[in-house]
């Protein structure tokens, strides 16, 4: 049997190189979403009101669901926490 190596787990998952750069961005929104629910020592519902999110919702994102939640909305809950996203490029 072959084995295969991945740069990341999204590389194994995805089916396209496009899908897995977009999970790996989901991803690293979430864990900057739930490191400052963390830091602030927020409840769910004091980090629901904070993200414009129903407590339903954050419980979701804390629990790592990337599966609903967009880029798009991902962008729009740090803007809510008044985060500033900065993007760098480079190749593949």
């Amino acid at each position: 049997m072959e084995s295969q190596t991945f740069a990341s787990v999204f590389d194994a998952l995805c089916d396209t190189p496009a899908e897995a750069a977009n999970m790996r961005l989901r991803a690293d929104l979430m864990m900057h979403i739930a490191d400052t629910v963390r830091e602030n020592g927020w409840t769910q519902k004091q980090a629901a009101e904070h993200c414009g999110l129903t407590q339903p919702r954050i419980n979701d994102l804390l629990n790592g669901k990337i599966d609903k939640f967009s880029l798009d909305a991902l962008v729009n809950i740090n803007a809510e926490l008044g985060q500033c996203i900065s993007l760098s490029f480079a190749p593949a």
